[in-house]
């Protein structure tokens, strides 16, 4: 792997896939003498599934309870 002039560099598929370190997340570099480890920053955890809900709350019409919701879904 190589670092490229603006210092970035690209993380393989498989690691990626198997750590999942998806577009979003948010990652920090810890240096160990002369070993960088890359982990995920647990207090930004952040993934496909909390951005849609942060982008779709509080847009609901309709004021319905809880239980409302489910008893029309279970009609």
């Amino acid at each position: 792997m190589r670092i490229t002039s603006k210092g970035q560099i690209t993380i393989p598929v498989a690691i990626r896939e198997a750590l999942g370190l998806l577009p979003g997340v948010e990652v920090e570099f810890e240096v160990d003498g002369n070993t960088v480890r890359i982990v995920r920053n647990a207090d930004a955890v952040e993934g496909r599934g909390r951005r849609v809900i942060d982008r779709i709350r509080g847009r609901a019409t309709v004021k319905m309870t809880t239980d409302e919701i489910m008893a029309l879904t279970r009609k």
